[in-house]
């Protein structure tokens, strides 16, 4: 089996990580950073928001199981690529909406998922999703890693993440693993 990797930001990791996990095709979800300028970045300085860096998921798929632009399809309806550096109530450069492309054919492929996202009028105010190569990819610190997994009762993960994977869920039934 061969691999990719795609890395996302979509807000907070814990909310892209808890549904990555579930979609046919992925064997690994990581959550880290990506985007700055800080050589291993803390969780305490990203949050601060001085680094530049996004919280992201590193997600590992099959592509003949899954394809970058599934994956691309997914992201655009569990996050809002409309609000620059904001995810709800998470505000901060840290939250952006972004895409950090592993090679060429990434970036052409992002650029026409927004393209055709786009014409089809689906989100109402211009998509801001930054799209960069990526630089560096930092884990998280260990106890981030399958938080929405570990913690389900955890206040931020009822009210905020489990109504994220309940909506992914029903539209993607067909893309759940068993």
């Amino acid at each position: 089996m061969s691999t990719e990797i795609a890395t996302l930001g979509g807000g907070c990791f814990w909310c892209l990580e808890a549904i990555y996990d579930q979609l046919k095709g992925v064997s690994a979800v990581v959550s880290g950073y990506a985007g700055g300028h800080v050589t291993k970045p803390t969780y305490k300085q990203v949050c601060a928001g001085t680094t530049g860096h996004a919280e992201v998921v590193q997600i590992t798929f099959d592509p003949a199981a899954v394809t970058f632009k599934e994956i691309l399809e997914v992201f655009f309806t569990i996050h809002d690529p409309t609000t620059p550096n904001r995810q709800g109530a998470d505000v901060g450069t840290q939250y952006r909406s972004a895409i950090f492309y592993h090679s060429p054919e990434q970036k052409v492929t992002a650029g026409q998922v927004i393209a055709e996202i786009t014409s089809a009028g689906i989100w109402n105010d211009p998509i801001v999703t930054e799209i960069a190569p990526l630089e560096t990819f930092y884990p998280a610190e260990d106890y981030h890693q399958e938080y929405y997994e570990r913690n389900p009762q955890q206040g931020y993960c009822r009210v905020v993440i489990e109504p994220k994977v309940a909506k992914f869920r029903k539209q993607y039934l067909d893309k759940l693993k068993r």
